[in-house]
Parts: C-alpha cells; structure tokens; sequence
C-alpha cells in the first residue's frame, strides 16, 4: 500500500499475543513510523478511531462473525473482510478479499484511498445497509436453539 500511497498512516487497535509481533515486524521492515499501535481502546475511543479511518480491514478467518465490522460500519467506516469470514454472508456492501490473498487486498486498499468516490460509495451503501440490522433477532433465535437443546438433554 506505501508504494502506492505513501502517506498512507496505519492503525492498528486492540491486544493480544501478536501485539509485539506486529510492532517489531513493523520496525523491521522500517515502517514503523507509518503505524499507530493504540492497544485496547474502549467507549469514545473506539467511535473516534472508526470515524477517523478510511478503511476498516479485518482479513480474520477466526472472528465467527465479526460485530467489529458492524460497529465499523455503524460509525461510517466502510469495511474490507474476508470472503470467509461470518460476517461476509450478512453484509453486502463491503470489500470481500481471501484472506490469503495480499495482491487483491493492497488494490482494494489503494483503490478506496486514491478514489474519492469509491470511498463515499461504500460508506454511503455500507451505512445505509447497517441500520436495518437488528442483532435482537438472531440473539433470540439463538438462545431459543440454546434452551431447546438443554430441554432435550433433560
């Protein structure tokens, strides 16, 4: 993305075990100066740093659904995810990549920074899209499947 965008400036929220991985990879490739490690962020903050952003990108395989990119979308940030994710079946205004694949993230990337329409086009879609979301459905039915199996196992 820095080849192509080179004041490009990388946000990267949140902790967990590759949080030292990341930074000193970052150093490493002597880009470090190109990122923002925040750690865990709550409340405002987490607001703030989606309404900042660009982009919000979550190439995880291991998020079974992926509130983050709701909430991401909530805020009026559009989103890139992987085509394997959970939260891939429900949203259809969202950059979809295999998470395996750099080359197509890095042109979505680029494309949504360098073109200003691209951008506004899927932050309006996005938006739109998210607010007929209704996370009380699929909690009930949920919780519904949870009782019926712990009724049969009785």
């Amino acid at each position: 993305v820095l080849e192509y965008v080179p004041n490009t400036k990388f946000v990267v929220a949140g902790s967990g075990d590759m949080f030292e991985r990341m930074i000193n990879r970052a150093d490493e490739l002597n880009i470090l100066d190109r990122f923002l490690f925040t750690g865990f962020l709550k409340g405002a903050d987490v607001h703030k740093a989606f309404q900042m952003a660009d982009l919000y990108v979550m190439p995880s395989v291991s998020e079974p659904f992926g509130l983050v990119a709701l909430e991401s979308l909530k805020n009026g940030t559009p989103i890139m995810i992987s085509k394997q994710s959970g939260v891939s079946e429900v949203v259809n205004h969202a950059l979809k990549v295999d998470f395996w694949d750099i080359d197509e993230m890095t042109n979505k990337i680029v494309n949504v920074l360098k073109y200003p329409e691209l951008h506004s086009e899927l932050k309006d879609n996005s938006f739109r899209e998210v607010q007929g979301f209704n996370l009380d459905e699929p909690a009930q039915k949920t919780r519904h499947i949870y009782e019926k199996a712990i009724s049969i196992k009785r």
